[in-house]
């Protein structure tokens, strides 16, 4: 290929790029609304023409509307747009998978010899009241202030003055288009029940900037800790303002680990808490990026290392620089199942504890809030407590 015809081939491809999104979109949207449409109301179920006419024109309007709803809301910042796509996406992924789900005990009731109408009928009414039932519980998990998700991780390399030094993670709060002020202030008790000698947020705070979501985030200026209270950017921040976010968190008390650490001291023995900024700070406008030798620099190789880093897939620098103990959010835990098989994916963790190498652990919390959808189905929220041991 000649040089010409190379800079012609790439401005081709590049031109391709909005087609292949747009086809992409489009394919995703007509199965998330179109399985369900489908499967309550076509599929074998001969429900009067009414019912069906009225029940397509819901399926219709909401798939036309939910993009322009996604668009005003999460691009041009109207709350009340991105609550309503947010619902929406969220009750239509139950209904897609259970309506996926609904179509195997369809097959079976075909087997087993129940004939239509009555067997599509079954599996509509099935499909409706499971996804009811799903929606409403998951709101109301989603809603609810976490509960205390307790967790012993021994780090061979602590001092026993450190035994039983109790830190509590909190991450993906999410303070969004929801006004949650009441839930923050319950957050905030929480963890000022547990005592705790560190309290770390791993990121996504928020979504929009300080002056939105001020009254959510107010409460964390209350949250006490005995020798620090850190945190580190999410993904999220660099959606939005990063560098107001930062600034917001030191002015509220907490100490901002970007790219760099803290040592704290009980019973004559040290650890040293670092942080680094989130992986994807580098396609950011801020200047950002995740650097685990700035964390890290100057400190005792001989201390152990409790790390904050937004996204569990960081780990692996982590494993490079001798960390101990890695303390992560991002994935939710899937929020929704069964969300946590694609982030699985992306990921080498949903959540729990794992190890990682010789000396490294990761903690991966299912985050103390929710994005987007104002549901949580089987991937409960938490506050976490990390009661650290010798060995």
């Amino acid at each position: 290929m000649s040089t010409g015809e190379a800079v012609q081939a790439a401005p081709a491809r590049r031109s391709l790029r909005p087609l292949l999104f747009g086809l992409t979109v489009t394919t995703v949207l007509g199965l998330l609304f179109g399985v369900p449409w489908w499967t309550l109301l076509l599929a074998g179920t001969h429900w009067p023409t009414p019912v069906v006419a009225a029940g397509t024109a819901v399926f219709a309007m909401a798939a036309l509307a939910f993009p322009v709803l996604m668009f005003q809301g999460h691009a041009r910042g109207k709350d009340w747009a991105s609550r309503i796509a947010d619902t929406t996406l969220g009750v239509m992924w139950v209904l897609f998978v259970w309506a996926l789900l609904g179509n195997v005990l369809r097959a079976a009731l075909a087997f087993g010899g129940v004939a239509d109408p009555l067997r599509s009928r079954i599996t509509a009414a099935a499909v409706a009241v499971v996804a009811l039932v799903l929606v409403l519980w998951g709101y109301a998990e989603a809603m609810r202030v976490p509960r205390v998700r307790r967790v012993e991780v021994v780090l061979p390399r602590l001092g026993k003055g450190l035994d039983g030094l109790k830190v509590v993670l909190l991450t993906d709060t999410h303070y969004g288009p929801i006004e949650r002020s009441r839930w923050s202030a319950g957050v905030t008790r929480a963890v000022n029940a547990l005592d705790p000698d560190i309290v770390c947020h791993t990121g996504d705070i928020a979504d929009g900037t300080v002056a939105q979501r001020t009254a959510q985030a107010a409460p964390l200026g209350d949250i006490r800790a005995k020798l620090a209270r850190t945190y580190v950017t999410g993904n999220h921040e660099y959606y939005g303002e990063a560098e107001g976010w930062l600034a917001h968190m030191q002015h509220l008390g907490w100490e901002c680990l970007h790219n760099r650490h803290l040592v704290v001291e009980r019973g004559g023995d040290r650890l040293v808490v670092a942080g680094v900024d989130d992986i994807t700070a580098s396609h950011s406008r801020t200047g950002h990026s995740m650097d685990h030798a700035a964390a890290l620099a100057g400190t005792d190789p001989d201390l152990p290392v409790l790390l904050l880093a937004h996204q569990p897939k960081q780990i692996d620098t982590a494993v490079t620089h001798g960390v101990d103990l890695q303390i992560s959010g991002h994935t939710h835990g899937g929020q929704i199942w069964p969300f946590h098989y694609l982030v699985r994916l992306d990921q080498p963790a949903v959540q729990g504890l794992s190890r990682h190498g010789a000396r490294t652990q990761l903690y991966t919390s299912r985050g103390t809030g929710f994005w987007g959808p104002p549901l949580r189905v089987f991937a409960p929220s938490e506050i976490t407590e990390l009661t650290l041991r010798t060995a």
